[in-house]
This record gives structure tokens, C-alpha cells and sequence, in this order.
């Protein structure tokens, strides 16, 4: 199946969203050849910036597949953004609710009827002091043992510059103008986990291989090696990423 078809709410975003991304930003895009062509699969991807999703769609979109993001569920509430929303087909995130495993299985049905579910593994953005990926949840690592998908990594960078993230100045830096890199690369080989019980343990490797590839991406994107050890999140479970953007996963609890 080749998945999600670029229908009228998604044609409608692009209408409105990359005009200003075309102009206010130049693009350095390479990797669109990873990209399944037919089928589901997983796009797990760094989160360093509000910015990122309209940034990533807009590179994913110019490919001819469309993404699924998983987004707070406040956000289809109502209005012109709900509507937005569950017309692209997009995916509500009921954190800490008994509606939370909703989107896990939103997620599962959606790559096997051929569509992409596009994960931030990290949860939230960056708390990395250099603004490498932190240490993953396991949702996006979960859907790929369940459904043998394919999981492309992907880096971006340059999103961060133009809209800084925890920024005492909530400030929007257009110029001089960005330039938004986006690098996709080959599918993760999980194939070692397959057959294997979902432990804490499996699932924490399988969800480590990921961030590695996202991680060994970004190193080629900015040009330096990255840290030998990966930033791990604060303890505290209290949400201050700002704006309620498209997120990523729920790591079960």
C-alpha cells in the first residue's frame, strides 16, 4: 500500500505553510532517497526547536509522503488548528490518562495501512546544554518491534537558530536568513530484536541504535563529533517546552 494520500486538509497546509518557509529560509536537504516510496514506516527524528515540525513536514512532504505526527490532544479540541489537525491525520496524545495507549495503537494501525508515523524519540526538545539528542523513550522503539517497519533516522538543524528553544527572550531570529538542513538516512537495522520479549532492557537497546543513528546524523550535519555521552532528561515530570507543538511518544510508565 502506498499509504496516506495527500488530500485536501494536508494540501491546505502546504498552501499556507511553505510560502513563508520558502522564503524566509533557504533549505539544504539531502536523503529524500531513504524515504520509502510504498508502505509504512517510522521517521524518528531530533527535536531541537519549535520550529521542527513544520520544518520536517516540510521536507517529508516534498517527498510524497506525507507524515503523522503525535500531537497534544488539546489541540483538536476545537478551531481552526483542531480542525488542522484531524484532517492531516494527525495523532492526539492523552498524556497520563487511560486514553494515553490510544495513540500507540493510532500509531500501530497507521503503519500497517501503509502510512508514516513520525516520532521525536526524545519527548520533548532538547535539554542538551549543546543541543545534541538527548537519551530516547522507548514509544518509537516499541512500533517498530510490533510492526517490523521501517525506522529512518533523520537530523535536523537550523530550525534552532531562527526559533531558540527555552530562549529568555521569546524572540524569532529571521535574519540574516537560516539555512534549514535536514538529513535523512538509511533504515535502522532493529532485525536483531525481532522474536525478542519487549523488556525494559530490549527496548532500551533498540531505542539507544535509534538515537545513535540520529545522533552519528547530526555529527555529519554540523560537521563535529558529539559527545561520548548522551544528556539524559530532567526528573521532574512538570512540561515547560513552551508552545504546544507536535510532540513525540508517551514512554509508557
Amino acid at each position: 500500500m502506498s499509504g496516506r494520500r495527500i488530500g485536501f486538509w494536508y494540501r491546505m497546509a502546504a498552501v499556507l505553510c511553505k510560502p513563508p518557509l520558502v522564503v524566509l529560509f533557504k533549505r539544504d536537504w539531502h536523503g529524500m532517497e531513504h524515504i520509502p516510496a510504498d508502505g509504512g514506516f517510522i521517521t524518528a527524528i531530533n527535536h531541537n526547536s519549535y520550529l521542527d515540525p513544520l520544518s520536517y513536514a516540510h521536507f517529508q512532504y516534498n517527498t510524497g509522503r506525507v507524515p503523522r505526527f503525535l500531537a497534544k490532544a488539546a489541540l483538536f479540541r476545537g478551531g481552526f488548528m483542531g480542525s488542522m489537525l484531524r484532517g492531516t491525520g494527525q495523532i492526539p496524545v492523552y498524556r497520563e490518562s487511560t486514553d494515553a495507549a490510544n495513540a500507540f495503537r493510532a500509531a500501530v494501525d497507521a503503519i500497517n495501512k501503509g502510512e508514516c508515523v513520525a516520532f521525536y524519540p526524545e519527548g520533548t526538545l532538547t535539554r542538551d546544554p549543546d543541543m545534541w539528542p538527548m537519551r530516547g523513550k522507548t514509544g518509537a522503539a516499541r512500533v517498530a518491534l510490533l510492526t517490523k517497519a521501517p525506522v529512518i533516522p533523520v537530523a535536523q538543524w537550523g530550525a534552532n537558530e531562527a526559533v531558540p528553544p527555552y530562549a529568555k527572550e521569546k524572540r524569532v531570529r529571521l535574519f540574516p536568513r537560516k539555512t534549514l538542513k535536514v538529513l535523512a538516512g538509511p533504515p535502522v537495522d532493529l532485525s536483531g530484536f525481532y522474536g525478542q520479549e519487549p523488556t525494559a532492557e530490549v527496548l532500551r537497546a533498540a531505542t539507544d541504535a535509534i538515537m545513535d543513528a540520529i545522533t552519528d546524523l547530526l555529527s555529519e550535519v554540523r560537521g563535529e563529533p558529539a559527545p561520548v555521552h548522551r544528556h539524559d532528561r530532567p526528573t521532574s515530570t512538570t512540561s515547560t517546552d513552551g508552545p504546544p507543538l507536535p510532540l513525540a511518544d508517551e514512554e509508557s510508565k
